[in-house]
């Protein structure tokens, strides 16, 4: 493998955005780099890495990734000054020259020949206009459909037919070093490929928007990849060789800014899911098992005096008529699968029950007392029942 000599871009500044970590359910330590979402700070970028080995083919994910891949441009009102004026000649006070609008910038996927376009929340949260670019240059005016700021998911419309768009891959295969594409838009430049193996999958970076004091927690399982991603990369593709959709590009772990390591992406198999929610209810439907949880470690094993290996999650509380109860799961079970898919730490068993909807059954492989059992669990909505809520959606 050749080693990559270190490239320096000057970038134009979008923004920035100052994010803090959160805690859900767990207790989780700060990581040292800081997590920042893709499409904001811009400053020198550099990146040292490796070339994909001979034998790895790119070249037809990207011939299918790249023209399904769209340039999202934003637009918000200016902010009012926040210093006023003394204007001697008119004995009055004025809040100083009209400000320009703010800008933005990001990416998003053709998930549709009718131009349906899947975005991050964050690319189009508390703006006015949202303006769509084509590979091929066309631009429209986009409408947002909905969105999902516990996911980071949004979707958007344009009127067009026939576009190239994306098939959804399949992220519960995604494999710990696979390589993949990341595709997208950074530094308002035209569609841009960079190629790395995913790192790592289940990762939780506290960096969701939630409200744990109305019980509204954010779902984060992140695909980590070190795919180079930079601002203006969030809401674009993360694909397999195949040129499928397997996640949607969200956030970087740098100290600059810029990309200095790795990336995270919203795993598709969550993102349809939302999408899904957003077309047919208007919102998105959360489902809940009704447990408090905790990631099993040797501590836990110890504490609890468990028997066998760390695998799996900690049952920690059940909440009393809740999905979970009525099913027989107690405090002290430990949950190993949810259907086919096994489940290792919390953000896995998080992503795959966000994938359900209330009143959906879902069958759970649990150990209790070094014998394993298991249970079919009712998924109930945040008040505890399994009626589906809807809002009328954004019409086209």
């Amino acid at each position: 493998m050749k080693r990559i000599a270190s490239i320096f871009i000057i970038a134009l500044l979008g923004g920035t955005i100052a994010l803090t970590m959160n805690h859900f359910m767990v207790k989780n330590e700060k990581p040292d780099a800081n997590i920042q979402m893709a499409h904001y700070p811009v400053q020198f970028a550099k990146y040292s890495g490796m070339t994909p080995e001979s034998s790895v083919d790119f070249i037809k994910a990207s011939e299918i990734s790249l023209p399904a891949v769209v340039h999202v441009k934003t637009e918000s009102a200016p902010q009012r000054s926040q210093f006023y004026y003394y204007d001697p000649f008119h004995g009055q006070y004025w809040d100083g020259p009209p400000q320009k609008p703010q800008m933005g910038s990001g990416s998003g996927v053709i998930i549709s020949g009718d131009g349906y376009i899947v975005t991050n929340n964050h690319v189009i949260k508390d703006v006015d206009k949202v303006q769509v670019t084509l590979h091929d240059r066309r631009t429209y005016t986009a409408k947002v459909i909905g969105k999902d700021p516990t996911t980071d998911i949004a979707l958007l419309k344009i009127e067009e037919s026939n576009l190239p768009y994306l098939l959804y891959g399949n992220s519960d295969e995604v494999k710990v070093g696979e390589w993949v594409l990341a595709v997208g838009n950074p530094f308002n430049l035209t569609s841009t490929v960079t190629a790395g193996i995913v790192s790592a999958k289940g990762r939780n970076m506290g960096i969701l928007e939630g409200d744990p004091s109305r019980d509204i927690y954010p779902v984060e399982s992140f695909i980590q990849t070190d795919a180079a991603v930079n601002p203006g990369n969030s809401g674009g593709a993360l694909v397999n060789t195949n040129g499928q959709l397997i996640g949607i590009n969200s956030a970087i772990a740098s100290n600059t800014g810029s990309y200095t390591g790795y990336s995270f992406a919203v795993p598709v198999n969550l993102a349809k899911k939302v999408v899904n929610d957003l077309l047919e209810f208007g919102k998105v439907q959360r489902a809940y098992l009704g447990v408090s949880i905790r990631d099993m470690d040797s501590r836990l094993v110890e504490e609890k005096k468990l028997s066998g290996d760390t695998k799996g999650i900690y049952i920690s509380g059940i909440s009393q008529g809740g999905g979970a109860d009525e099913a027989g799961m107690k405090e002290g079970d430990i949950i190993l699968k949810i259907g086919e898919i096994e489940v290792n730490n919390v953000p896995e068993l998080q992503e795959q029950i966000g994938r359900f909807r209330p009143g959906d059954k879902v069958s759970l492989k649990v150990r209790r007392n070094a014998e394993d059992k298991f249970l079919n669990v009712t998924l109930r909505s945040k008040s505890g029942d399994t009626v589906i809520s809807k809002t009328e959606r954004n019409k086209v």
